[in-house]
């Protein structure tokens, strides 16, 4: 794989990351998307937008996992599936529950370990006759992709063909609290105020189910998973959860194919767990660290046939070697 060269002007962790969040982009190639539902488990179903190629159970399929409050229309998510597609690939954009605009889907929230929702898609998907499946994920999601295959262990679905996490939040705990560092305040906002106003919209489709009395008093991450996660879960509180929720707990029990890319200047995914013997000593895991990249960003200069979002080319690079298309 190439070696990551940032884009002139966003060396720094907090540059890239605003920028490639904020900055509008188009898939004029991707189809329209068909609509599909997945029933994973009582009264709670999630949606997915797919991206079918003529005879899918001929192709290669990737399964895209977005991140915290994110949906299968984040820009990152759009763009993996727009060079997938191109080369191949059916994809499916899996929605989060109630992520999307889908909380009247679901009798329950969602969480940064909860796998179960990936895991019938790919069963679901792979009784249909879908025999190649590669699971990406970013932030939360890469997260809930590793933890899946971790959780797999020594017997993931014969259909699974690989795993890839961009910027995952790796030890939950160590993450919420490089959020709370004042100069990460407009990230910890930005979680905070989504999270919030989810809540409210559960509140109105669910009357009586989810309380929001003491949300006004919610201010950071941990406070909302500390008085709506854990609880609704059944943590002992939010270390508890962010313990029990991450990838790290597992990731020495991979047995699949795994790429992993994160970078040294990513503003609230901190490096150190990466360098963990349980994570680096695995030989079914490929750690790209890169020095540059921010969180989620990994922009490099455009060229006339690169729109210079460099880990989406490598996941689909590296789905496409496990395939074995």
């Amino acid at each position: 794989m190439p070696d990551y060269i940032p884009k002139r002007g966003l060396r720094n962790g907090h540059a890239m990351t605003l920028y490639s969040w904020a900055r509008p982009r188009r898939f004029p190639h991707l189809p329209v998307p068909t609509i599909r539902h997945f029933d994973v488990e009582r009264g709670t179903r999630v949606l997915a937008h797919c991206y079918w190629q003529p005879a899918p159970a001929t192709r290669p399929l990737l399964l895209a996992l977005h991140g915290l409050e994110g949906s299968s229309r984040a820009h990152y998510m759009q763009g993996l599936a727009d060079k997938a597609f191109a080369r191949g690939f059916s994809v499916i954009l899996l929605n989060q529950r109630n992520c999307g605009g889908t909380e009247h889907l679901a009798e329950t929230l969602y969480h940064s370990g909860l796998t179960q929702d990936a895991d019938r898609v790919i069963r679901e998907i792979g009784a249909e006759g879908v025999e190649r499946i590669v699971v990406a994920g970013y932030s939360l999601g890469g997260n809930l992709a590793l933890k899946l295959a971790g959780d797999y262990a020594d017997a993931p679905p014969a259909a699974l063909r690989g795993v890839c996490a961009v910027s995952p939040v790796l030890e939950l705990g160590a993450c919420v609290g490089a959020l709370e560092r004042r100069r990460n305040f407009v990230y910890q906002w930005n979680f905070v105020r989504g999270l919030k106003a989810r809540m409210r919209r559960k509140a109105l489709t669910h009357p009586g189910t989810f309380t929001v009395v003491r949300l006004p008093e919610v201010r950071s991450v941990r406070q909302f998973d500390e008085l709506f996660t854990a609880p609704h879960f059944g943590f002992e509180g939010a270390d508890d959860y962010y313990h029990r929720a991450s990838a790290m707990r597992v990731v020495d029990r991979i047995r699949v194919p795994t790429l992993i890319i994160t970078a040294e200047d990513d503003p609230f995914v901190p490096v150190d767990p990466f360098r963990d013997p349980r994570l680096t000593g695995n030989v079914h895991i490929r750690l790209m660290m890169t020095r540059h990249g921010g969180h989620c960003g990994f922009v490099s200069e455009r060229t006339a046939d690169d729109d210079g979002y460099w880990a989406e080319r490598q996941v689909v690079e590296f789905a496409d070697r496990q395939s074995g298309k």
